[in-house]
């Protein structure tokens, strides 16, 4: 198969897994009309299987239509930004510190830290001045960190198991 729709098949598989990983679960945040969800370990497991841009792409519109399905359409906009670039950021990190041949779940963890620490900073930011909740959008800090913490196990595990199948092997390595 043609490496390029390979690759856009295989993105546009992520986006849905991450829209339906954002959706199985989602937990309303206190203080603000968020919720906590697990979309976020698709949203790595993209980020390392796809690299950027087909990774970042699939991060963001898959959890950006997992807001509008659910009636978070206000969210839209920063959630496509957000996860955009949570996945282009992390995935420049983890091919930093592949460089240094750090073993594979340090890198994987680090790049999901600086990940998860870009949300959770992104929905404040956007919380507070584009929603308009000003300071009271800080408590929703502490149900993003916990997400976080929460997607940044999930999608390790994931990406471990996954990265011994020849497939996923192979598509991390380009």
């Amino acid at each position: 198969m043609n490496s390029k729709v390979n690759k856009l098949v295989t993105a546009s598989m992520l986006a849905a897994l991450t829209c339906i990983a954002t959706m199985i679960i989602k937990v309303p945040t206190v203080g603000t009309n968020g919720y906590v969800n697990i979309g976020d370990s698709i949203v790595l497991l993209s980020t390392w299987l796809m690299g950027n841009p087909y990774g970042a792409v699939a991060a963001g519109i898959g959890s950006g239509l997992a807001d509008l399905i659910s009636g978070y359409a206000s969210y839209v906009p920063g959630t496509v930004i957000i996860k955009f670039l949570m996945s282009f950021v992390a995935f420049i990190v983890y091919k930093l510190l592949n460089k240094t041949k750090a073993p594979k779940i340090v890198n994987w963890v680090v790049s999901g830290v600086v990940a998860e620490l870009i949300m959770v900073f992104g929905y404040f930011s956007y919380e507070s001045t584009f929603l308009g909740y000003g300071l009271a959008a800080a408590a929703s800090i502490p149900s993003n960190l916990i997400q976080g913490i929460t997607c940044l196990v999930i999608g390790t595990i994931l990406i471990a198991a996954l990265s011994r199948i020849k497939f996923f092997k192979e598509l991390s390595e380009r």
